[in-house]
């Protein structure tokens, strides 16, 4: 569908719940980098919690973004990173929830009465897929899900609260095709459901240093140290290589950081905390290899499908990740990386082994993966939720 003309825009409502406070601070962009997309057919404001050290209102490449308070400002930390995750560190945060959907209910509505949107982006299900059924149910209304809301939130009055909500929407998006069948599952195979992943920002081609003639392999994991992430099976899978064989450099922070660098006590491992995009950017370009050793969390939350792997792929690196959905339908095993089985550390051992012993290998699959991520560009992801968003919009003006 045609954008409409820059003097006619409509206007779009995005809400979500993690969005960086500060340019580069490390925080997932994949919110920011949709919604920039956006601005070419749509006037856009974000409305998004208070994080520390965040303006409560900026713009942001074209962007007006909106954080309203939901709780005291010493204590509101539930929405700076990620919110499940800071659930499960602290569950004295739990306080904190009830607070932050009126909140958000408080300010989706004052943005309906100001902002007056002919269509609302909601990421996730619960809480903003919730608000927005419940205070914007007059306006269209987009929901993407990116995999811990429909995962890990699985108590049956949250399944019956999702479900109310995908049943309402006017379209649903998820970022792999299991996702989309348990989408389905919970609200009628009759339901509007499309599989449209986050777009990689990075730009093409930003890795790509000479192969090294000699040294250790450098692998790379960039990602949050939590459960669902898998580090812990990648240090039990290092431990039995050969010394000298890789070294691997761990960018990212969590509540799993402290134990894990115990575990990696005596391995070649650089933990390098959270990086911003610049930094990250870096890390990509100095990298042999990137890791995804996802694995299914025991509270039944795993990945979806990472940006980080659309991001490496997006630079001409390999890939090992796990054989999850999501992860398998952008890796092609031996082909754009290598799949091997999530928690399987030997499996994991193997791939890593194979790749650090043959330039040649890794050359082959990291410019396939180069290939295989160009329709998973922010570009191309963001033209197809344009016109996602641009037919709800005129759907809801008949």
């Amino acid at each position: 569908m045609d954008p409409p003309d820059a003097a006619t825009r409509p206007r779009l409502l995005v809400l979500a719940s993690t969005f960086p406070g500060r340019a580069d601070d490390g925080t997932p962009a994949f919110v920011r980098d949709l919604a920039v997309e956006m601005t070419e057919a749509f006037d856009t404001v974000v409305l998004v919690p208070r994080v520390p050290g965040a303006r409560a209102r900026e713009l942001v490449s074209g962007v007006r973004v909106q954080r309203f308070p939901y709780f005291p400002r010493r204590w509101e930390d539930l929405a700076d990173g990620a919110i499940i995750e800071n659930l499960r560190a602290r569950p004295s945060r739990w306080i904190q929830v009830p607070a932050l959907v009126l909140a958000e209910a408080v300010a989706v509505r004052r943005a309906l009465r100001a902002f007056r949107p002919d269509v609302v982006h909601a990421h996730w299900i619960v809480p903003q897929g919730l608000v927005a059924t419940l205070v914007a149910g007059a306006v269209p209304r987009l929901v993407t899900t990116h995999g811990g809301d429909l995962y890990a939130l699985d108590t049956p009055v949250l399944r019956r609260t999702k479900a109310w909500v995908a049943r309402r929407a006017g379209h649903i998006t998820v970022v792999n095709e299991h996702m989309a069948a348990t989408v389905r599952a919970l609200g009628g195979d009759h339901l509007p459901v499309s599989v449209e992943p986050m777009g990689a920002a990075l730009p093409p081609g930003t890795a790509g240093e000479p192969p090294r003639a000699g040294g250790p392999c450098h692998l790379l994991f960039v990602g949050r140290l939590v459960e669902k992430k898998g580090v812990s099976v990648l240090l039990d899978a290092l431990r039995a290589l050969p010394a000298g064989t890789v070294r691997l450099t761990v960018v990212g922070d969590g509540p799993l950081r402290a134990s894990l660098e115990q575990q990696a006590v005596g391995l070649p491992v650089a933990f390098a905390g959270q990086l911003g995009r610049t930094q990250v950017r870096a890390a990509y370009g100095a990298a042999d290899v990137v890791v995804v050793p996802s694995v299914p969390a025991a509270s039944g939350d795993q990945d979806g499908l990472p940006v980080v792997l659309l991001e490496a792929m997006s630079t001409g690196l390999p890939v090992i990740a796990s054989n999850l959905p999501g992860l398998n339908e952008v890796v092609t095993d031996g082909d754009t990386g290598l799949l091997v089985p999530p928690g399987d550390r030997d499996r994991l051992r193997q791939a890593i082994a194979r790749l650090a012993g043959d330039r040649a290998a890794r050359a082959r699959l990291g410019a396939a993966a180069a290939e295989r991520a160009r329709e998973y560009s922010i570009t191309a992801v963001g033209a197809r939720y344009r016109d996602i968003l641009l037919r709800l919009t005129v759907a809801g003006a008949r």
